[in-house]
């Protein structure tokens, strides 16, 4: 039994000197917790959707921006609707061959200028058209 409990600890020594033999060095370590760092990093930025503070507030701007503008558009076509001169407007709309000329005609005749405001809105003007588009077709 004794040469059973012998060879027993000789061998724990044994693993004993062979882990203090592959310890890592400080510079492995410190390159190992780099390279950690930086896959944690990509991986979070990357694929699961880290953003900066200032991407956040850009986005929420955006999107608080396409709400207003979502909400708004509406009241224009209402605007639309409401005006005496309406079908004649439509003709005259439908014939503008860019968005950039319906656009413009839209927030020429108003139709974008919300009210309280002093002046029309690009952006609604924008939407405004593509839902009378839709509404004209």
């Amino acid at each position: 039994m004794q040469t059973n409990e012998i060879g027993i600890r000789q061998r724990m020594t044994d693993m004993g000197r062979s882990w203090n033999k592959a310890k890592l060095t400080k510079t492995a370590t410190f390159w190992i917790a780099i390279g950690a760092i930086v896959l944690v990093l990509y991986l979070g930025f990357a694929r699961a959707g880290w953003v900066t503070e200032g991407t956040a507030l850009q986005r929420a701007e955006l999107n608080a921006q396409g709400a207003v503008v979502e909400r708004l558009a509406p009241i224009c076509v209402a605007q639309f609707n409401q005006d005496s001169e309406k079908d004649q407007k439509l003709a005259e709309f439908k014939e503008l061959t860019t968005s950039t000329q319906r656009a413009t005609f839209v927030k020429d005749q108003g139709w974008a200028t919300m009210p309280g405001e002093t002046g029309p809105d690009n952006r609604v003007a924008t939407e405004c058209t593509n839902q009378i588009m839709l509404v004209a077709e």
